[in-house]
C-alpha cells in the first residue's frame, strides 16, 4: 500500500495500458481519478476509485476537470498522464497536416495542458509527482512515424523542463518510453509479430506505481527506458 490515499489523477485509464495502470495504482492504496472520453465508475468498482468522464482537447477542459478534483479530494498528489495514440505509416515528404496535427495534438497538446493545469495546486501543497507515457521512439525513431516520434521527442522535451522548474516545491516529472506494448490494439495490429518480446503492461504500471511513490522522490528529469526484449 505504498500510496495509500495518495489521489492520482490517470488521464487514459481506460486504454489498453490504462486498464492495467488503475488497478495497479488502486492496488497501490491510491484513490484514483480516472479520466478518459467514456469512462464509469462500474469500470472500476474498487472502493477508491472516482470516474471523470472529460474531453482534454482543450486547455480549459483540463483546467475545469483539475478544478472538479481539487475540490472534490483537496488535493491532488499526482498525474499520470497516459494519453496519445499513433497514425502513421508514410514518410515525411508525403505526411498531410492533418496526421501532423493530430499527433501534436494527442501526444504532446493534451498533456502540456493537464500539467499546465495540476502544476499551481501541487506547487501550493509542496508535493507532486508527474509521469507521462512517452516511447522508444521518442529516443530511437523509425521511418514512417517520424511526426510520431517528434510529438513524443517534443513529450521528453516538456517533462524534463516541467521537472527542472518544480523541483524547489518538491514536485518531480518523469517520462517513460516504453517499447511495443502488448495490447489487444497492437496484436490486432500486427498479427504475426512475436508477442513474447513486446512489453508486458504490468511491468509498465509497476514502474508508474514505483515513480508516483516516496521511494523516487530523487528521481526526477528522467526518460525512462522499457524496451523489452525488442531492446
Amino acid at each position: 500500500m505504498e500510496l495509500k490515499d495518495k489521489v492520482i489523477v490517470i488521464t487514459g485509464a481506460k486504454g489498453g495500458l490504462g486498464t492495467f495502470v488503475t488497478h495497479a495504482f488502486l492496488m497501490a492504496g491510491a484513490r484514483v481519478v480516472g479520466v478518459s472520453r467514456s469512462i464509469t465508475g462500474e469500470d472500476f468498482p474498487q472502493e477508491g476509485f472516482t470516474a471523470m468522464a472529460a474531453e482534454l482537447s482543450s486547455g480549459d477542459h483540463a483546467q475545469k476537470l483539475i478544478d472538479a478534483v481539487a475540490a472534490r479530494t483537496g488535493r491532488i498528489d499526482g498525474l499520470v498522464h497516459l494519453m496519445g495514440g499513433f497514425t502513421g505509416g508514410f514518410p515525411v515528404a508525403e505526411t498531410d497536416d492533418v496526421t501532423f496535427d493530430r499527433m501534436i495534438d494527442m501526444n504532446l497538446r493534451s498533456a502540456f495542458h493537464m500539467i499546465r493545469a495540476v502544476l499551481p495546486p501541487m506547487r501550493a501543497q509542496g508535493f507532486g509527482r508527474i509521469i507521462a507515457i512517452g516511447s522508444k521512439a521518442a529516443v530511437e525513431p523509425a521511418a514512417m512515424a517520424g511526426i510520431y516520434a517528434a510529438s513524443k521527442a517534443a513529450l521528453v522535451s516538456l517533462i524534463r523542463t516541467v521537472a527542472r522548474e518544480n523541483v524547489d516545491r518538491g514536485i518531480a516529472a518523469n517520462v517513460v518510453l516504453p517499447g511495443t506494448m502488448d495490447t489487444p490494439a497492437n496484436r490486432s495490429a500486427v498479427p504475426d509479430a512475436d508477442f513474447s518480446k513486446w512489453v508486458n503492461p504490468c511491468q509498465v504500471a509497476g514502474l508508474l506505481v514505483h515513480l508516483a511513490s516516496d521511494r523516487s522522490a530523487h528521481i526526477n528529469g528522467a526518460a525512462i527506458p522499457i524496451y523489452g526484449a525488442e531492446a
